[in-house]
């Protein structure tokens, strides 16, 4: 495990039997990995020497919009938890509780002894101020970036994604333009886009200067395996695997009597009342979601939790470099990053999975894909 965490040899056998490509010692990494990151496996993210927890965290719901209120007590001691459990890599965006994620992250980052020892990813493009189309202007971009590197207390952002924008402005080369500026002036170190769906995501393939793809991918939603993966790792991109859990649906903890706050993404947009159906529940309806876990519980290894089954899943897949659980209370934040420490799932495992998906799950899933 030691071994791994630094890269001195390669990681653990995966669902096609190609493990990682073995990484630089621990000598020439741009920063050495502090003790609770060296028992947490870790991947070199694309374009860079920077090697990142394979279990992120997502801090969509630590902005406090969309998934309920959450005090900042907690929100602090949640970064804290992910941290002591070798979490490096932090996702974040403008937009979650309109920027305070973002502040949340800086105020935890003053805190810590070694705050570069966290990759940062943000977002940009969905901010209402000033709102669609004029967040994709050149001086918006800079100005949204800028508000950002204050809320971070840093620098520069080690990435900036685009944040599941129109498909017409991806294909606006002028666009991608005012990031490679803001790349070339040493605001942001990389950058990325975040996508809906599959067609987005290799459109963005053709980007030049791309570092990062993140999209929905978990057993309910498993359309980019062979659409996406082998074209990602040929362009020399990373993917960054967002509701890997479907909302929570596959911790394997709800029921029909589950209850969710009124400003829950879960209980208001089921339907896609508010945004892509997608981003709730895989875009699978709850009842029918509820339906296919019980089907899955069959697959989950003595001893396991559902969500260390389904976190374990994802990490088999040797394409993708971090997968980011959202957490919204330190003991989640705990658990999650238990999957990186877990033997993969066996072939024939991998192999029922994707049947299971093909002819159970799949004509079920609504919104973008």
């Amino acid at each position: 495990m030691l071994k791994d965490a630094i890269g001195l040899t390669s990681a653990p056998f995966c669902i096609n039997q190609q493990n990682r490509e073995p990484q630089n010692p621990i000598a020439f990494l741009a920063t050495p990995p502090t003790l609770q990151q060296l028992f947490m496996n870790n991947r070199r993210f694309a374009g860079t020497d920077d090697m990142v927890s394979e279990i992120g965290l997502g801090t969509w719901q630590l902005g406090g919009s969309e998934w309920g209120e959450i005090p900042e007590s907690d929100a602090l001691a949640t970064l804290q938890a992910a941290a002591d459990s070798g979490v490096s890599f932090i996702d974040t965006s403008d937009i979650y509780g309109q920027g305070r994620s973002e502040t949340l992250i800086g105020t935890f980052l003053r805190s810590q002894a070694n705050p570069k020892q966290f990759f940062l990813a943000t977002k940009l493009g969905r901010s209402s101020d000033p709102g669609w189309p004029l967040n994709f202007e050149p001086s918006t971009v800079r100005l949204h970036t800028e508000r950002s590197l204050q809320r971070l207390g840093v620098d520069a952002i080690d990435l900036t994604q685009t944040h599941c924008i129109p498909f017409e402005v991806m294909q606006r080369e002028s666009f991608w333009d005012s990031l490679r500026q803001l790349k070339r002036e040493g605001k942001i170190k990389s950058f990325g886009a975040s996508v809906e769906s599959v067609e987005e995501a290799l459109h963005c393939l053709t980007v030049d200067g791309l570092s990062s793809l993140q999209i929905i991918f978990n057993v309910f939603r498993q359309k980019p395996i062979a659409e996406l993966f082998e074209r990602a790792k040929t362009k020399g991109v990373s993917i960054i695997v967002r509701l890997p859990l479907a909302s929570g649906l596959l911790s394997g903890k709800m029921s029909k009597e589950s209850q969710f706050a009124v400003e829950d993404h879960r209980n208001f947009n089921r339907d896609g009342q508010a945004f892509n159906v997608g981003e709730t529940f895989a875009g699978l309806p709850f009842e029918r979601g509820l339906e296919l876990v019980d089907g899955l519980r069959k697959f989950v290894p003595p001893g396991w939790s559902m969500a260390d089954w389904a976190l374990r899943w994802c990490l088999d897949f040797p394409e993708v470099t971090t997968v980011i659980p959202g957490a919204s209370r330190k003991e989640q934040a705990k658990r999650n990053s238990r999957a990186s420490d877990l033997m993969p799932l066996s072939e024939s495992t991998h192999e029922a999975l994707a049947s299971f998906y093909q002819t159970k799950v799949e004509s079920h899933i609504r919104g973008k894909y």
